[in-house]
């Protein structure tokens, strides 16, 4: 059985059998400046994300299935991932609707395999929720086996190995990550992201970035993987001063680079 195959059951296997989908409240997107006058932004936040929540619970499996394969296949061909020593990736959940990342995973993962060569060998570091105060950390993982589900049933590493080793937090780690992939529920063109409300990767990134920037490494590019329906045009997307914005977007039609960092590094 392939690694991918086996990320995904793993995955999979861990899902409860009924999900919980949130009520479809179009009114709220339509009116939500009259809801909350007070804090706009966060209505409008909630009102586009009930939306895409909606579309891709719409969006036909196969054709999100294609778009899996499309996203993968642009990134795993791609020079700048093949090239890259150090990443941060996500860990898909099939619950979310996020854009699948098990063979990416898998690609890297199985760097350790005697009859796997690459390019580059790299270290991957996936995320770890904490606590519900927007504390995620980044750990290194060298196998499928160092992820266990969490109370949301999804994957993320276990603080320590099978040999009860501590794994490697990306914030404490000499050297510095190439790429950064990440999920979310919407993007535009101008590098806005809107995530799904618990500010982890935002909180994540900035700190990451002023680490970065202490230690005068290179700012790693932070790239959104995204379906076609999850790309808005420019300014739907709210944000505010704590929103980080993205360098990339790869889309099934292609990579979408926006900062000057991923204009130069990513074409």
């Amino acid at each position: 059985m392939s690694l991918a195959l086996r990320v995904i059951q793993k995955a999979r296997s861990m899902l409860p059998h009924h999900q919980h989908h949130p009520t479809q409240l179009p009114s709220i997107f339509r009116s939500h400046m009259a809801t909350n006058s007070t804090d706009p932004v966060r209505q409008q936040k909630r009102a586009l994300r009930s939306k895409i929540r909606n579309d891709l619970r719409a969006f036909p499996q196969s054709q999100r299935a294609q778009e899996d394969v499309e996203v993968q296949n642009i990134v795993l061909g791609s020079s700048w991932f093949n090239s890259a020593s150090r990443l941060c990736a996500y860990i898909s959940c099939e619950a979310l609707r996020e854009v699948d990342t098990s063979r990416v995973l898998s690609e890297v993962l199985k760097q350790d395999d005697a009859d796997c060569s690459t390019q580059v060998k790299k270290k991957l570091y996936v995320p770890r929720v904490e606590d519900k105060n927007s504390h995620m950390r980044m750990l290194n993982i060298s196998s499928i086996n160092d992820l266990v589900a969490n109370s949301m049933n999804i994957l993320e590493p276990s603080p320590v190995d099978a040999n009860g080793n501590q794994l490697e937090d990306v914030m404490l780690a000499s050297d510095p990550v190439d790429i950064l992939l990440l999920p979310g529920l919407a993007f535009d063109r101008q590098g806005r992201r809107l995530g799904r409300g618990g500010g982890y990767y935002d909180v994540f990134l900035k700190k990451y970035q002023d680490l970065a920037m202490e230690r005068e490494w290179k700012q790693p590019l932070l790239i959104a993987l995204t379906y076609s329906l999850q790309i808005m045009d420019d300014n739907v997307i709210p944000v505010t001063a704590t929103d980080i914005l993205v360098d990339a977007l790869v889309s099934p039609s292609g990579v979408i680079p926006i900062s000057p960092a991923a204009l130069e590094r990513m074409t």
